[in-house]
């Protein structure tokens, strides 16, 4: 196993452990009232984030390419509450389409 590779086996350890500590140690422990609401917007809102950074990131520029008409068109599924698997579908079909004109 050459130095790089044990490297990133060891970092992915640490990771891990790190990880599993919060869950291990405080598993049965509810969170306080005044965290617990603060807590459950965390995921949505690093979703959205992540979400608009793919989406319309290029080098260090603002792009508006297909991917931004496939995100207009899946979040206008999302607003006429269809299924999830029909709003990835509609969102790639839409971005696939305009990627071949």
């Amino acid at each position: 196993m050459s130095t790089v590779w044990l490297c990133v086996v060891v970092v992915g350890v640490a990771s891990i452990l790190f990880k599993a500590t919060g869950p291990v140690l405080l598993g049965r422990r509810e969170l306080p009232g005044w965290l617990a609401g603060p807590v459950g917007l965390l995921a949505p809102a690093v979703l959205a984030a992540l979400v608009v950074t793919q989406s319309v990131a290029g080098d260090r520029e603002l792009v508006a390419d297909p991917r931004l008409a496939g995100l207009a068109v899946g979040a206008v599924a999302v607003a006429v509450r269809a299924p999830l698997l029909v709003v990835i579908a509609v969102a790639a079909t839409t971005a696939a389409l305009i990627r071949l004109f």
